[in-house]
């Protein structure tokens, strides 16, 4: 099991880029979020903002602390009406040593985060 001091290190000699690929984020067939740059923390994706699709994401009022990253703030996921809430999380002001993740997207509770090769995008379900 690593420990946080473990956790710290390992993020802060990773360069700023996932392993080589795309990587989606996707939920009820609708993609939140695609990029070949997410950084990879905890086993989480991060998303860069440019890469991520704000229209499906509503701002909640959910707010978790990490011990070494922050306060985390949180969105709710929507998608055709239905409503995953605080499905996605960000550090709007992360500590000093999480500097590389801040405004980048994680997303949780049921999101599809999983990688793509040359695969098209599934086609979006009208609103």
């Amino acid at each position: 099991m690593s420990t946080i001091s473990e956790a710290i290190r390992r993020f802060a000699s990773a360069g700023d880029q996932s392993e080589t690929g795309r990587v989606r984020a996707s939920w009820r067939g609708t993609v939140l979020a695609e990029s070949a740059r997410t950084i990879v923390v905890e086993g989480n994706h991060y998303f860069p903002p440019e890469d991520v699709r704000f229209e499906h994401l509503q701002s909640s009022d959910w707010h978790t602390v990490c011990s070494w990253k922050g306060t985390a703030s949180y969105h709710d996921v929507v998608v055709g009406g239905e409503r995953n809430r605080s499905a996605a999380w960000y550090y709007p002001d992360p500590s000093s040593r999480a500097q590389k993740i801040r405004d980048h997207i994680a997303f949780w509770h049921g999101v599809e985060v999983r990688r793509v090769q040359d695969e098209p995008a599934p086609q979006e379900h009208a609103a």
